[in-house]
């Protein structure tokens, strides 16, 4: 400042700043005037017009939000033109300084009252116009609705605002954003593709904004939502409505809402028409209200803590000429009529001649320190504001008389800085805009980090969740299997490399998606129409692809029979079967966790009431009948042949003969085989399975050499052959074998039926075993091999002898599988369906069929639907005849204890020199049937 009462004022301004970072002091109307108020020639008060005029340059540098009232000169009245002034000022851009803290200042309360104001300027002269009895004049539409219709048009905004502002409603963004940030989160938390949810907040961010801003001739759509109806309809100092009109207001009842809106604009159009004190009161009150908003600390934004110093107003030039008087009173006036503090410090010039305007000054000398002014104000503020003495003083204004030899330079001619201590608050750095930036950019990238890791995990997830029934696994080099339960949008197909089904032959017609489509239609009728009438059953499989994508998908079978049994279950019984189905990997080598998921879910889901499938018998078959029977879950597999889990799990049911017991029946014909009173080598040709989890091929050499053995033959040394990238690396060992010194008349071989081709492909070509009779046996998987023409080959003076574990023929005539099977499930062929149709065949689909059955009727007892419990102790009660395979029995299935009555058949393939085998039954049982296999039975063709 460049003078001496430059800087006591200055210094007693910097005060209040210093209380206003810590507390809200009352703010004065501080009236700097000449002391000599006779002066002829006006110097001194245009010293005092500088000083103010220094004191804005002082707070604009220091970061005061400051506006300067122009010294204009329109309107008829000066209450008018003193409207005018607080009108001015609802423009933001009159507070921008050049070290202004934080962002703009807004003002809709202002603003809100202009748009009612330009809207009556707008309606005729005579608006109102006066209602006849009728309530209308003359015809004339109501005043009321005219003001609705012009405020609409106005988009409830001033005239005067920018046309893309006005035409897109920017301050309804406050609510549009939410609204579809809102439709953002229920997307994703419904597990909506982060794409699907983008999409909907992206809609429905589109549509509010059309409606709000393009439908011509209404109100804005969330109008009673906006901060400035609210304070609208909740002020005091408004006048009342007129009887008869709607006063209530709720943020919840947006139509009851409007309405009082729409009455109380009438109203106060009404009093702004007439141009009195209450206009200008209005205004002054609406800004106060707008700075005390901009100024609130416990915001959203926690702006009152960011912006540390005051809003001040300066009026260099107040007189009555220009409104400045006026405005001086009215905002003295509204301050005693309100009970609430503002932030606005205003400082205005008065020339000495318009003093006696103000009424009385709490300044009693010129000597008075500026500290000893403020607080001498504030003692009698409270005293000011009564009403016996309005007349007398206007307690909300400082007059401060400035004398002449203050208002020059001082004789060093050096200028002084008076600043209070200003930092930086924590909310500017902790809860700023950049802060905020930062905390999104750290969000996102964690969310994205999250949905990342989510995406890897599971087979479905959205950007926040993620389906917790499955989860993504590394599969063949290179591949991904899906693991787990399908629930939800899972599906097993949309995993595979192709659609599960074999190019090179038509033995599983249809893909896994057709088959999971029909499971899922099911299943939704089931919930929709019988959601307290049903029981569930997980299918357990493998449903993943191998890295050799001309595979069939090895489930598909399975899972073609359970889905059989299923829709006959449902189109015949009155407590429905739903199936979901569960993926245990490729060869089911991930299992585990497939047991995992089950039992999982069966905890939140109590229909569940047991397991079918599990039909590869591993090392980790042991854990997987352990996880499934803790959670009190039977399992009803309908190919899985091994001996130890029936007698090691109660929970365990098995269709299928065991190993131990299959390999008896195949005894018999190696003791045909047998020549009495010679030495007959014979050889165990098994897969290496040191490291893999298979337990199928142990079993099968285990029991494969004890009945060679026994039956008399001279074993040679096991041999073992590795697989490598999918195929058997048999060459080492046939050349070792065949070209020995004993050849081996017969061959145990436990293996798999996709290493049989190539089996036979080096008998056929090696010297030693290409024209010799070798007779190979081998287990149940064999049965998955297709020897019809155009399928596998067996080498011409090969004989291959191989159990099955369903023997289809006999059971055919007592069983409605077959009508079923070309009811429900199509591209059987032209003919008729049989148990020799080739996808039939291999007796895959009917035993799972007939699993399913068997575990449904468990699950159904006495036409009611049962719990997983009762579930597991019927089923040893189960009789079930007219299957596929014949009559289930499991009436005498004893815990921990074998049970008799498999189906089986022992099969003979010949090679033949055109290369096509011949396959005939030696002998067979259907299930039910416990009668044993004898030696005659099972009789070979005599030997050449």
């Amino acid at each position: 400042m460049s003078t001496g009462a430059g800087i006591d004022v200055q210094r007693r301004l910097e005060f209040l700043v210093r209380d206003f970072r810590t507390s809200r002091p009352p703010m004065p109307v501080v009236v700097l005037h000449a002391e000599d108020v006779s002066g002829a020639d006006g110097s001194d008060d245009d010293r005092v017009v500088e000083l103010v005029e220094e004191l804005y340059a002082g707070h604009d540098a220091h970061g005061t939000r400051c506006a300067v009232a122009p010294d204009v000169r329109e309107g008829p009245t000066e209450l008018r033109r003193a409207a005018g002034l607080v009108r001015d000022l609802s423009d933001p851009k009159r507070w921008d300084g050049r070290r202004s803290l934080y962002r703009r200042y807004s003002f809709p309360r202002l603003r809100l009252v202009r748009a009612i104001e330009d809207a009556v300027g707008e309606l005729d002269a005579d608006w109102p116009r006066l209602p006849s009895a009728s309530g209308v004049a003359r015809g004339a539409p109501d005043p009321a609705q005219r003001l609705l219709d012009q405020l609409a048009r106005q988009r409830w905004r001033p005239k005067d605002s920018v046309r893309w502002s006005a035409r897109l409603n920017l301050f309804d963004m406050a609510h549009i954003l939410p609204a579809s940030l809102v439709a953002v989160l229920a997307a994703l938390l419904a597990r909506s593709h982060w794409a699907v949810a983008l999409g909907s907040g992206l809609g429905i961010l589109l549509l509010l904004t059309l409606l709000d801003n393009i439908l011509p001739g209404r109100a804005p759509i969330f109008l009673w939502l906006r901060r400035e109806s609210r304070w609208f309809m909740t002020t005091t100092f408004l006048r009342a409505p007129s009887p008869g009109r709607p006063t209530d207001f709720s943020l919840l009842r947006p139509a009851r809402s409007w309405n009082a809106i729409a009455a109380r604009a009438h109203d106060v159009a009404e009093a702004l028409k007439t141009g009195d004190d209450f206009q200008l009161q209005l205004y002054v009150l609406a800004l106060f209200e707008d700075l005390r908003d901009n100024h609130r600390r416990w915001s959203w934004d926690l702006r009152g803590f960011k912006r540390p110093r005051p809003p001040a107003l300066f009026l260099p030039r107040a007189s009555a000429e220009n409104g400045g008087i006026e405005l001086i009173k009215a905002v003295s006036d509204v301050r005693s009529r309100r009970s609430e503090l503002d932030p606005l410090v205003i400082v205005a010039a008065v020339r000495g001649a318009d003093v006696r305007r103000l009424q009385r000054s709490v300044i009693q000398g010129p000597g008075t320190a500026p500290w000893t002014w403020y607080q001498e104000w504030g003692r009698n503020l409270r005293a000011g504001q009564s009403p016996s003495r309005a007349l007398a003083e206007l307690p909300w204004v400082i007059k401060v008389p400035l004398p002449g030899d203050r208002l020059v330079p001082p004789a060093d001619g050096q200028r002084h800085c008076v600043k209070a201590a200003a930092k930086p608050t924590a909310a500017r750095l902790v809860w700023s805009l950049h802060t905020l930036l930062l905390v999104i950019a750290l969000l996102a990238t964690g969310v994205g980090l999250r949905a990342q890791e989510l995406h890897e995990r599971h087979c479905s997830a959205s950007l926040l969740t993620a389906n917790q029934d499955s989860a993504r696994l590394p599969g063949d080099p290179g591949g991904t299997e899906c693991i787990g339960i399908a629930t939800g949008d899972v599906r097993f197909a949309d995993w595979l490399t192709s659609d599960g089904t074999s190019p090179a032959r038509d033995q599983t017609p249809w893909s896994v998606a057709w088959l999971e489509d029909r499971i899922r239609e099911e299943n939704e009728s089931i919930l929709a129409e019988h959601p307290d009438n049903h029981v569930t059953v997980v299918y357990a499989g493998p449903l993943s692809s191998p890295s050799d994508s001309r595979s069939p998908v090895k489930g598909i079978e399975e899972l073609a029979g359970v889905y059989l049994a299923q829709a006959a279950i449902n189109d015949s019984s009155p407590v429905q079967l739903r199936v979901l189905i569960a993926n245990g990997g490729v060869d089911m080598r991930h299992q585990v966790r497939m047991a995992d998921a089950i039992a999982a879910y069966a905890k939140d889901d109590p229909t569940v009431v047991g397991v079918l499938g599990a039909g590869r018998n591993l090392t980790t078959s042991d854990d997987i009948a352990r996880t499934l029977g803790n959670g009190w879950l039977p399992v009803v597999s309908g190919t899985n042949s091994a001996t130890d889990l029936p007698r090691r799990f109660a929970n365990w049911f098995s269709l299928a003969a065991t190993d131990e017991w299959q390999v008896a029946q195949l005894g018999l014909i190696a003791a045909q085989l047998r020549e009495p009173g010679t030495r007959q080598h014979a050889l165990v040709l098994a897969r290496d399975t040191r490291k893999t989890d298979d337990r199928y091929t142990q079993e099968q050499a285990k029991y494969g050499g004890r009945m060679l053995r026994k039956q008399g033959y001279a074993m040679l040394p096991q041999l073992e052959y590795a697989v490598r990238a999918g195929r058997p690396e048999l060459q080492v060992h046939t050349e070792k074998f065949c070209q020995g010194e004993s050849v081996p008349s017969v061959i145990y071989f436990a293996g798999r039926a996709e290493d049989v081709a190539p089996l036979m492909t080096q008998l056929n070509t090696e010297p030693g075993c290409a024209r010799r009779r070798i007779s190979i046996l081998t287990g149940d998987d064999l049965s998955k091999a297709d020897f019809s023409p155009g399928g596998e080959g067996v080498a011409p003076s090969v004989t291959l002898y191989h159990s099955t574990l369903a023997e289809l023929r006999l059971a055919a005539p007592r069983t409605m599988f077959y009508k079923n099977a070309a009811k429900y499930l199509p591209k059987l062929g032209s003919g008729e369906v049989s148990y020799d149709t080739h996808a039939l065949a291999s007796g895959q689909t009917a035993l799972a069929h007939d699993a399913t059955q068997t575990l449904y009727r468990a699950a159904s007892r006495d036409g009611a639907p049962q719990s997983r419990a009762a579930t597991w102790v019927h089923l040893r009660t189960v009789e079930l005849g007219g299957m596929a395979t014949g009559t289930i029995d499991l009436t005498g299935a004893r815990p921990y204890d074998d049970r008799s009555g498999h189906s089986i058949a022992l099969k003979e393939v010949k090679g033949t020199p055109d290369g096509k085998p011949a396959s005939r039954v030696l002998c067979s049982r259907i299930a039910g049937d416990a009668r044993p296999l004898s030696v005659k039975e099972c009789a070979v063709e005599p030997k050449d």
